[in-house]
């Protein structure tokens, strides 16, 4: 598991193995079951997740008792209620297992340290904060402008693994619209 981290990590910045292994003192490895949820809307939130296998969703539960899917996690991807986690108040959302998954760990405190005791693990965040700042972006331009049938084939050109492992109405929800409207699209 700590080797899919490693990988990840050098992938932006080199690690020797000394540094590594302080990187992955701070982490904790847990394994989920599909339909288990890692974070549930009102309670605190411990832990930014590191996926390093399955599928994660993070789901916005509005006053109507809606449910608006905020984005998908898969392999090498990190996801948390990021508002609750960095200013250590209520969960706002859940995230939950589409499938059985293992994640890496990481507690607020922890990242803290870590990024004071080596620098370059700070460097690695920020880069991934920014990459998904853009991703972010994106989604709200292509919302703003884009019919349903064109961020639906955004969604396939971007995320084609993604596709064939998230249930059609899961991917209806994640794109705003009925599964039957899905359906029509993916014909």
């Amino acid at each position: 598991m700590l080797d899919k981290l490693r990988t990840h990590i050098e992938k932006a910045v080199p690690l020797t193995d000394e540094e590594f292994m302080l990187v992955s003192s701070y982490f904790t490895t847990k394994k989920y079951k599909k339909h288990q949820f890692l974070i549930q809307e009102g309670e605190d939130v411990q832990y930014n997740y590191f996926v390093v296998q399955g599928l994660l969703k993070l789901v916005y539960t509005d006053d109507t008792s809606k449910q608006h899917i905020v984005g998908f996690a898969m392999e090498d991807w990190w996801e948390s209620d990021f508002q609750a986690y960095y200013t250590q108040t209520k969960a706002t959302m859940s995230l939950e297992c589409v499938e059985d998954t293992e994640v890496l760990c990481l507690q607020l405190e922890d990242y803290r340290k870590l990024c004071i005791s080596l620098p370059k693990i700070e460097h690695f965040f920020l880069e991934k904060a920014y990459f998904g700042f853009i991703a972010a972006q994106q989604r709200i331009i292509s919302t703003l402008t884009s019919s349903t049938k064109e961020r639906y084939h955004q969604l396939l050109e971007r995320y084609p693994s993604l596709i064939q492992r998230v249930p059609k109405s899961l991917l209806a929800a994640y794109l705003g619209v009925s599964r039957e409207t899905l359906s029509r699209l993916s014909l």
